[in-house]
């Protein structure tokens, strides 16, 4: 997948206040919300019929127009919203005047299979829903953080989602060449907050974004750029006078076991307080990425392998729709965890949290069945991929303390080993050392072939690539390595990503 830049229409995100039904003339349901006296007493409404007794018994609320109060949802959140939905498109009714929310939000186009904004990204290219290649378009206005409606049948998703909701925000980035939106978490409870270098530099578009964060319960607030680290797609940002804001809780990545389940939360299309579920699909995986905002420096050619024709991977951006006519020389190898819980555009840098509400994963990437330019299937195929926990959490903290965060450096040059001729096992290939590099320092040699990198399995190059760049710069390493048909452990001092 790709950040790629590119030139779309502009327009600022409208916003479309829920309206609700007109009072009924029947007595009013217990209710926190003021309701306006109907101009004129109508006939009342005649009684329901007695339930049949030769039926399951009745449901709640069954008669209650004749005088009692209709029973509604409760919410783990603000309270829930009960006026009846709307089709799509349909005119809405007059009601009365009711306390305006700031939650509502309109959403965008899904078109390209990229999370989060860009040039090409969501940031309220166009308003409303249009599914599917439809022209017809609605707003789409915030849910309550949860709403449950009946507390009898709540599950372990429910449970999580409430606790981890209100740590999850939906960000907004413009630039005088476009704005998109995404997701991210929240690390404290003044206002950092941890997302993807691709959400909030548009995929490299701008370094001076303008920034706005809505957090689930509806409030907004203006945000500053901390600190990018372009090579993990990872950044902070500061909220702006925030206090008392729910501070996300981080498990151990390292421990995760494939089939475990995984919870995403996040603003896909704009839509707050989005939660879908699966399980973790695979560990250790690695992807290339095409990414504008990687850095153009040559040291990254250390390290570097042969790199693929076209990835399938890209960049979950909001609307993407212009994705395909932008263009990235640079790549990134990242570490990824692999997931079935859907991920689509505008889940960058959300969270992806295990059965305990704790965040496993922050959400970067998705996998178009059609490649990155081919203009294949966009959105969720039960393929998305997450950025490990235990990686974003020293990215992050280095980014706060010090604006950028380090990367580990081979100082070799690598191929896949399947590739090369009378190959017998998979690895990343040594093709030369770099003299005075932390390979040349261990004593590897052109030949050597790396199956493993601090308990890591290496199984081509990206794979080598990836973990090192996991590791902070000068960071000591072990690596296992296959020379003439023996396997030997090497244990090194990583050098510095310049």
């Amino acid at each position: 997948m790709s950040d790629n830049q590119g030139s779309r229409p502009e327009s600022e995100d409208s916003v479309s206040e829920p309206v609700a039904p007109a009072a009924s003339p029947q007595p009013a349901p217990a209710s926190d919300v003021p309701t306006t006296p109907p101009a004129a007493t109508a006939p009342a409404m005649p009684p329901r019929p007695p339930y049949p007794a030769s039926y399951p018994k009745a449901p709640t609320g069954y008669g209650a127009a004749a005088g009692g109060a209709s029973a509604t949802g409760q919410a783990f959140g603000p309270g829930a919203q009960t006026a009846p939905t709307l089709p799509l498109g349909a005119p809405a009714p007059s009601a009365p005047a009711r306390k305006k929310s700031t939650a509502g939000r309109t959403v965008g186009l899904l078109v390209a299979a990229a999370l989060v904004g860009g040039a090409a990204g969501v940031g309220g290219t166009y308003a409303g829903i249009s599914m599917w290649g439809q022209t017809q378009t609605t707003a789409a206005s915030s849910p309550t953080v949860v709403t449950v409606n009946d507390t009898q049948k709540v599950n372990n998703v429910t449970a999580v989602a409430a606790k981890v909701l209100p740590s999850v925000v939906t960000i907004s980035a413009t630039a005088s060449n476009g704005g998109g939106t995404g997701s991210g978490v929240v690390l404290s409870a003044d206002g950092y907050v941890l997302t993807n270098t691709h959400v909030v530099t548009l995929d490299g578009a701008t370094a001076d974004p303008t920034l706005s964060v809505t957090t689930s319960d509806g409030k907004v607030y203006k945000a500053t750029l901390v600190g990018t680290d372009p090579t993990y797609d990872l950044a902070v940002i500061k909220l702006t006078d925030a206090s008392g804001l729910t501070p996300i809780e981080f498990a151990d990545s390292s421990k995760l076991n494939v089939g475990d389940q995984a919870i995403a939360l996040g603003a896909p299309l704009g839509l707050d307080n989005t939660v879908t579920t699966g399980i973790v699909s695979a560990l250790n995986r690695s992807i290339e990425i095409a990414s504008s905002a990687a850095p153009d420096d040559s040291s990254t050619k250390d390290d570097g392998g042969q790199g693929q024709q076209e990835s399938p991977f890209q960049f979950d951006f909001g609307q993407g729709q212009q994705q395909q006519q932008q263009s990235a020389n640079a790549t990134i190898k990242i570490a990824v965890i692999q997931t079935d819980a859907a991920i689509n555009p505008g889940n960058s840098g959300g969270a992806l949290v295990d059965s305990d509400g704790k965040l496993i994963g922050i959400n970067v990437a998705i996998a178009s069945s059609g490649g990155s330019s081919s203009g294949g299937q966009s959105g969720n195929i039960g393929v998305g991929f997450s950025i490990p926990a235990n990686i974003a959490q020293r990215v992050a903290d280095e980014i706060i303390k010090d604006g950028s965060a380090t990367h580990g450096l081979l100082g070799a040059t690598v191929a896949d080993a399947a590739s090369q001729k009378n190959a017998t096992i998979q690895g990343a290939y040594i093709q030369d050392v770099s003299s005075g590099g932390a390979a040349a320092a261990a004593g590897l040699r052109s030949g050597d072939i790396v199956t493993e990198f601090n308990g890591v399995p290496v199984t081509n190059a990206i794979d080598l690539t990836a973990q090192v760049r996991a590791a902070a710069g000068g960071s000591g390493a072990t690596l296992s390595y296959v020379r003439d048909g023996k396997t030997e452990t090497a244990k090194l001092t990583l050098g510095t990503l310049q």
